[in-house]
């Protein structure tokens, strides 16, 4: 099982970003998966999680109607739509993957991060 993150970088508040995340080793329709951040200091929080298989979504509140998580099953790639970006998303995003198809819970497989870093 391999995931790499891409698409991190430096934008400005109330600018947009789109992560990308290539997995390998497993599909993506048969595990729930997700993209997770980790902000200096403190924990890794949950950002948005999918599974593709029957299209279900859950969002942290602090980027519901912002961020929009998507996938490309054939092409093995999960996605995360940023918007209106603040300063407080800043983070190292990092993509998981479940063990199972339920949503947020039984992440066991990461990706190595990429950074976001937002100015105000």
């Amino acid at each position: 099982v391999q995931l790499a993150e891409s698409g991190g970088g430096l934008a400005q508040a109330g600018g947009s970003l789109r992560l990308s995340c290539a997995v390998s080793g497993f599909r993506l329709a048969d595990y729930a998966i997700g993209w997770f951040r980790q902000a200096p200091g403190k924990e890794r929080e949950a950002v948005s999680c999918i599974n593709s298989s029957d299209g279900s979504t859950s969002y942290g509140d602090s980027v519901k109607g912002r961020f929009t998580i998507f996938s490309d099953n054939a092409r093995n790639t999960l996605y995360l739509q940023m918007n209106n970006l603040k300063s407080e998303d800043t983070a190292v995003y990092y993509c998981g993957k479940s063990r199972w198809a339920t949503l947020n819970r039984g992440y066991n497989y990461w990706g190595q991060g990429t950074q976001v870093t937002v100015s105000s």
